[in-house]
């Protein structure tokens, strides 16, 4: 079955994007220091990629809007509006994320990206259905903005997995505790 993974950014305060909605803070603490890549290993191991209709707007206008920068996996973009320009990869749903997630699982193939953005996450882990935070903390303070954090119904227990470090980011990776 694929893992649910949550692969994201965040400030040391918890957000994941500024007052603005911008990620243009998401780099290390030295401009000329060239960070080390860890995303391109983590893209290989998914196949899926979930997100909302606020991220999608973003990476078409702001961050990538001359290529998609996903190709290879299958995107679904959450929306209200599912009749949106689907291209071969891309396909709008509107449908609850939780479901869809449980569709995607039980097919076979390599493991599923929540991309973005906070209320596709915090459906997910309210849900308990993350199977791994893989979270790159990032140092700045944002002081406001969206966070990735809501609160939840009930607790979750998580085990360290692995740390990283490089030019000022942490990333941590979590994988949902076994009971």
């Amino acid at each position: 079955m694929k893992k649910i993974i949550l692969y994201i950014a965040v400030s040391l305060d918890g957000y994941i994007a500024d007052r603005d909605g911008s990620v243009d803070w998401i780099k290390g603490q030295d401009d000329s220091v060239e960070s080390e890549d860890t995303f391109t290993p983590f893209f290989d191991s998914v196949d899926t990629v979930i997100m909302g209709k606020r991220t999608y707007d973003r990476i078409v206008t702001e961050l990538s809007p001359d290529q998609w920068p996903y190709t290879g996996a299958s995107t679904f973009v959450i929306t209200h509006d599912d009749k949106s320009n689907k291209t071969e990869h891309i396909h709008f749903r509107n449908t609850p994320v939780c479901r869809l997630v449980d569709e995607l699982r039980q097919q076979s193939g390599k493991n599923i990206w929540i991309c973005g953005g906070a209320q596709i996450a915090n459906q997910l882990i309210g849900a308990d259905m993350i199977d791994t935070y893989h979270i790159a903390v990032i140092p700045v303070i944002l002081g406001g903005g969206i966070k990735l954090f809501d609160t939840t119904e009930h607790k979750l227990d998580l085990a360290l997995a692995g740390t990283k470090e490089y030019n000022g980011i942490i990333e941590l990776t979590y994988h949902r505790k076994q009971s």
